[in-house]
């Protein structure tokens, strides 16, 4: 059962209670950082000992489809005067990680360079992303969601494409102490990328002809040599995680086979037209969370959607959004929903441009409706939220992500029968529509046995 309806079960998974319905929603109003911003508000990011920012830089945008008058460095460094410690960006992103490469080689944070600064490195929490599914040969499942933007044909051509882009000769070079904190398997969308991407984790055999994207990255995390993948034994990346914009089910059943936390963190879209869609809150973030996973949001705008582009994938510059908000919806209060729906950590929002003038500066502006608690908006403010969102676009903004569905039984019900004492029950969770679920109700012949709560239900 959800927390506003009689009608079905609900699912038996960890979920934490929303805050208490509070007043109505406040006006938002820009708000200008200047030179006496405070140090900015961060938050416990899961299991990956680190303390990110409530913004972290998107890779997109403008560090991606530059427009001709906006060079996309001065971008990454304002984020760095401004504080912010979180930056992503991915090997699909074109430009975006040269990008930061320049930016990073004016702060003195190529390893190996004179002066360079391995504090201010250590400092922040960098994550790219590949698209490639296996760590050696292809799979052989059909449909498996496996791009590349470059010439290697494996998970770990991306990582090293990674680290030369941004910290060596964009050629394949890279120096001696270049890492990533973190990698992402990017917008994991089908069972079968799913599939693919375990291959060989559990029985990992370095004669196989086919190994997963997971083992390979699992021996660059640890400086081992279990797929025959990593001879020199590097150290090339500290985390592992994944992203996804689509399907819920997908992302969730990728959480529940890593019996080992491989997965330190997931990137997941969250906005103020989530729970219009098959969404994400209710069903994807508490298995997160009970995993102490970090969880990173995104598509906060909806990829500008939510403002002056169209419902579709941005592919040029000219779908870059440059302004901050609009008459008709404030840009603030949608970065405060993303950043206090229950689980998020920090939220990555791509820069159209910046400006001198605070008011204008999409960066500025993003920074001071981040500095926001968890607890930072009642659920009648979120609510008040999500309906004026609903009337943009005919709530058909979040083109990335599925259909909605309503709540759903139980998947996989089933008993096990012991002979003297009765028998256990176990099913796979419940699907939620707009409410959260709190509890499962067991019913026999019209008779209820029982009740058991999310927060106690078994794994």
């Amino acid at each position: 059962m959800d927390k506003k309806s009689n009608s079905s079960i609900k699912r038996r998974t960890f979920i934490k209670t929303l805050p208490a319905v509070g007043a109505g929603i406040a006006a938002f109003p820009y708000i200008h950082c200047g030179n006496s911003r405070p140090k900015p508000m961060t938050r416990s990011f899961g299991r990956l000992n680190h303390k990110v920012t409530t913004l972290g830089l998107g890779g997109q945008a403008s560090l991606q489809w530059t427009p001709s008058d906006v060079d996309p460095v001065p971008i990454i460094l304002k984020a760095f005067d401004l504080g912010v410690n979180y930056y992503d960006t991915s090997n699909l992103y074109g430009p975006s990680q040269s990008n930061y490469g320049k930016a990073f080689t004016q702060l003195d944070m190529i390893p190996g360079k004179a002066g360079y600064n391995e504090s201010l490195r250590r400092s922040i929490f960098l994550t790219s992303k590949t698209h490639l599914r296996m760590g050696k040969g292809s799979s052989s499942l059909e449909n498996v969601n496996n791009w590349s933007n470059g010439d290697g044909t494996g998970a770990v051509d991306d990582l090293k494409r990674s680290l030369s882009q941004i910290f060596g000769d964009g050629e394949g070079g890279y120096p001696k102490g270049a890492y990533l904190d973190m990698i992402l398997l990017h917008s994991v969308t089908s069972m079968n990328d799913v599939e693919a991407v375990y291959t060989g984790l559990y029985d990992t055999d370095a004669s196989a002809e086919q190994i997963g994207a997971l083992a390979a990255l699992r021996d660059y995390r640890d400086g081992s040599n279990l797929t025959g993948l990593n001879p020199k034994e590097e150290k090339l990346v500290r985390h592992i995680g994944f992203s996804g914009h689509y399907s819920p089910p997908v992302m969730m059943e990728l959480i529940q086979r890593d019996t080992e936390n491989v997965l330190d963190a997931v990137l997941v879209a969250v906005n103020s037209n989530d729970k219009f869609y098959f969404n994400m809150q209710n069903n994807l973030l508490p298995i997160a969370s009970a995993k102490n996973m970090g969880i990173i949001g995104m598509k906060v705008f909806a990829d500008g959607a939510m403002y002056s582009k169209g419902a579709h994938w941005s592919r040029e510059p000219k779908h870059v959004v440059r302004t901050v908000g609009s008459s008709e919806l404030e840009s603030a209060p949608l970065v405060r929903y993303a950043l206090t729906t229950p689980g998020v950590h920090t939220a990555i929002i791509g820069i159209g441009q910046i400006s001198d003038d605070p008011a204008k500066c999409q960066l500025q502006q993003n920074y001071a409706a981040a500095q926001v608690a968890p607890d930072g908006m009642t659920e009648e403010e979120r609510a008040i939220l999500e309906q004026r969102t609903k009337q943009i676009k005919g709530s058909k903004t979040n083109y990335f992500q599925r259909e909605y569905v309503p709540l759903s039984a139980p998947q996989n019900p089933g008993a096990v029968y012991h002979s003297r004492q009765g028998c256990s029950l176990k099913w796979d969770t419940a699907f939620a529509g707009q409410h959260p679920l709190d509890h499962y109700e067991i019913w026999r012949n019209g008779e209820k046995l029982g009740e058991v709560t999310t927060s106690t239900a078994g794994e």
